[in-house]
């Protein structure tokens, strides 16, 4: 019996978990969930979004980012402003506070990002790193139904949105190291 390669699907979601479970622990002495650290990287790098935008781009429910946004305004983290542009809109920024706490955290994932990937040359984590990217920017999942706005134009398939180089896994991100 000839044996099967493993499927890239498989890799990528072991290789995931694996990484989002050092990425818990790197976290957990800043009382910080991954989810709480990549909302304010964004804010950092993307001062004045909101939470709906930040909702579409985690592809969580409104309400969902609402309780995470609300939790890192009582940490007083984040702060939220009326919008200049948006009368309506909220926007995020980070607090001074805010800004310390990132700083360490992207410290820590630093760390964790050079450890989980020593097996990399320099060439090699660049080519990596462009190879994701290239596969996230092409990425379309099936959509949950075809009344979806776009769906019917793209045969019943939903656009992912692109990761913005440097927000997911902190301010070292952005280097290739």
């Amino acid at each position: 019996m000839a044996v099967r390669k493993p499927r890239t699907i498989f890799l990528l979601r072991l290789l995931q978990l694996g990484l989002y479970n050092f990425l818990v622990d790197a976290l957990r002495p800043f009382a910080l969930t991954p989810l709480q650290y990549m909302v304010l990287s964004i804010a950092s790098s993307r001062g004045g979004c909101s939470s709906a935008e930040l909702a579409r781009r985690f592809q969580i429910a409104p309400q969902s980012m609402t309780e995470v946004v609300a939790s890192l305004e009582r940490k007083l983290l984040i702060a939220r402003r009326q919008s200049a542009a948006h009368g309506r809109v909220l926007a995020i920024r980070l607090t001074a506070a805010g800004t310390r706490l990132l700083a360490k955290c992207d410290r820590a994932v630093d760390q964790l990002e050079g450890e989980a990937f020593a097996c990399f040359g320099e060439a090699e984590l660049a080519a990596f790193r462009g190879l994701m990217s290239k596969a996230l920017a092409n990425f379309v999942r099936p959509s949950a139904t075809r009344t979806e706005a776009g769906a019917s134009r793209r045969g019943g398939r939903k656009r992912v949105p692109a990761p913005d180089a440097g927000i997911a896994l902190g301010a070292g991100a952005v280097s290739a190291r």
